[in-house]
């Protein structure tokens, strides 16, 4: 990955055009040579590091655009087909901001409050290869552009990848997949599906093995084709009878039982295993529980009128400011309350210099506010001074 490195240490430059020789592709690869191509650049309502969230999610009310460079595809609205059956999309991007381009082993995560852990246990952007991976809702699609929202990228963002959210896939909490051919496990631990020969499709009837005999069948098959169903009969009799004494299910510890809720009995279960959220959703406990707490948000009145004053991204009204992304005061103040609530700001500030005044931008507002124990409360609510489209950089080539 030394060309990622290169990247955020020279600052990337918008080149030509990836080769499509897909042998000299192949060869370079399996020769070590990694070439990564940005797809397209955030544009986001948040306009620098300061104040944006560390992490999806946080703050819902976030909104962003993803246009898909022309250069990359000569249609590029054809690699977006299909993507709108999607709720959630995951991005690849760069951090282009690191600032410098070292890493160290172990990091001090914010929520940790300077606490120390592997870089490889966190999503600090300080690593070897300084990619990251983020979790958006889709909007909705625009021709070659992506509209998203509960992002935490700045604008300009490098976005490498774009690919689908798919939770029977990606959380391990919903791998779930039910097939009709088996059936609820009765409370003796057993499948009633092993009880049902199934007949030839669409006769929707299941006749029990132990009604199968040689005589019944006598009337009309041969001696071997007797013998043949007398042998699978007694066969699936002995079965069901080491079934029913639990021989199979004794042998295996009882946190491997598979946990199957919801189900009433005759209904499908799932043909894959789910031995519960215990056993797929352990992480740290600092990030169920860190030190770092959440906070309360207040609003000044002045603050409040002042947000008040900012149009939605259609108003007309050029006596007024308006937002570009948010829908407008509410969504702002939704988005504020939830990024001050998670407290932005970096352990230095939190320890060294907790009575600063801290600032950030969103969309085409600055923010002040200061924080005092346990809350923090906006000041002041003013239009930007720089616009967000001079944040995007570099511009597509021509």
């Amino acid at each position: 990955m030394a060309s990622l490195q290169s990247v955020l240490a020279d600052g990337w430059s918008p080149g030509p055009r990836p080769s499509r020789d897909p042998g000299g592709a192949r060869a370079s690869l399996e020769r070590g040579h990694v070439q990564t191509v940005p797809v397209g650049y955030i544009s986001s309502c948040f306009a620098n590091k300061s104040g944006t969230p560390r992490q999806p999610g946080i703050c819902t009310s976030s909104r962003a655009s993803l246009q898909l460079r022309a250069s990359v595809f000569n249609n590029p609205e054809h690699a977006l087909a299909g993507l709108d059956q999607y709720s959630h999309v995951w991005l690849i991007f760069l951090f282009h901001k690191n600032g410098h381009v070292s890493y160290k082993a172990k990091v001090k995560p914010p929520r940790l409050n300077g606490q120390r852990v592997g870089v490889y246990s966190t999503r600090s952007p300080h690593r070897p290869n300084a990619l990251g991976l983020t979790l958006a809702r889709l909007e909705g699609i625009a021709g070659d552009t992506l509209h998203l929202s509960g992002v935490d990228l700045i604008a300009g963002t490098p976005v490498l990848d774009i690919k689908p959210y798919i939770p029977e896939y990606d959380s391990p909490l919903t791998r779930l997949n039910v097939e009709p051919r088996f059936q609820q496990m009765d409370s003796s631990g057993t499948l009633d599906a092993f009880n049902t020969i199934e007949e030839e499709p669409g006769e929707g009837e299941h006749v029990s093995s132990s009604q199968i005999s040689a005589k019944e069948l006598s009337g009309s098959a041969s001696g071997s084709e007797v013998t043949g169903a007398s042998e699978l009969s007694k066969m699936l009799a002995e079965v069901k009878d080491y079934l029913q004494q639990g021989e199979l299910f004794a042998e295996r510890r009882p946190a491997d039982r598979a946990v199957i809720t919801g189900s009433e009995p005759g209904q499908d279960v799932p043909s894959r295993v789910s031995y519960g959220p215990e056993a797929y959703g352990r992480i740290a406990a600092w990030i169920r529980d860190p030190p770092v707490g959440s906070l309360g948000v207040r609003f000044t009145p002045a603050a409040e009128q002042e947000l008040a004053e900012f149009g939605p991204p259609e108003s007309t009204d050029t006596g007024r400011p308006r937002f570009q992304f948010l829908r407008g005061p509410e969504d702002a103040a939704a988005a504020i309350r939830a990024l001050l609530a998670a407290d932005p700001r970096s352990v230095y500030r939190r320890t060294r210099c907790p009575d600063r005044l801290f600032f950030f931008t969103l969309d085409t507002a600055d923010i002040t506010c200061w924080f005092g124990d346990g809350f923090a409360e906006v000041l002041r609510v003013r239009p930007a001074c720089v616009t967000l489209d001079a944040a995007v950089t570099p511009a597509p080539p021509q």
